[in-house]
């Protein structure tokens, strides 16, 4: 599948699709919770990345409170 074309939603399905073929046939556990947490932690690792660093301008881009950001970063490990 060319993931130039695919839109987020089409990618998470075509991400979800092989994960669960990974787990041949066993039930996922909280798999809501498991998706939330990956994409969330990427896309603040990649912004505040792609930013140079600068929280407040990450926190833009990302459309929440600076404060919020700093939170989650925590949350995920990523307040070095």
């Amino acid at each position: 599948m060319d993931s130039t074309n695919m839109s987020l939603g089409d990618c998470v399905i075509h991400v979800m699709d092989r994960y669960l073929a990974d787990l041949g046939g066993e039930v996922p556990g909280n798999l809501h919770a498991l998706i939330v947490e990956e994409v969330e932690r990427a896309l603040l690792a990649h912004t505040l990345q792609h930013c140079g660093g600068q929280r407040g301008r990450a926190a833009q881009w990302l459309g929440i409170n600076r404060n919020t950001l700093r939170k989650k970063l925590q949350t995920y490990g990523l307040d070095t």
